[in-house]
C-alpha cells in the first residue's frame, strides 16, 4: 500500500480573484482579531505576489512576511498600507444589534 501525500492547507492557493478576496477579508474581519486579519491579508499577498506588494507599501519582503505571519498583531500603521497596496478599502457602518 503506498502512502498517501498530502500538504499543509494554503489559503493563498484558492484566493483566484477580487471578490473571492474581499469575502475572505470580509468574513475574517467579523472576527475581531487582529492577528488574524495580518494572517488573511498575508494570504492575499502570496496569492498575489509578496515582492510586489513589498514595492508598493515600501516594506521589505521580510517585514511583511513576519507581520503578516499571524504570528503576532503587526502595526496599525502596516494593516493600513497593505490593505490599500492591495487596493481594498475598509468601511464602517453601524452593528445590526438583536434585540
Amino acid at each position: 500500500m503506498s502512502k498517501l501525500k498530502t500538504r499543509t492547507f494554503d489559503a493563498a492557493n484558492y484566493l483566484t480573484n477580487e471578490e473571492e478576496m474581499a469575502e475572505y477579508l470580509t468574513v475574517v474581519m467579523k472576527e475581531g482579531d487582529s492577528t488574524l486579519l495580518a494572517a488573511a491579508l498575508g494570504d492575499i499577498a502570496k496569492a498575489r505576489g509578496m515582492t510586489q506588494l513589498a514595492r508598493d507599501t515600501g516594506l521589505s519582503r521580510e517585514s511583511l512576511y513576519k507581520s503578516l505571519s499571524g504570528e503576532r498583531a503587526p502595526s496599525s500603521d502596516t494593516l493600513f498600507k497593505v490593505i490599500r497596496a492591495l487596493g481594498f478599502e475598509l468601511n464602517i457602518r453601524p452593528a445590526a444589534h438583536s434585540h
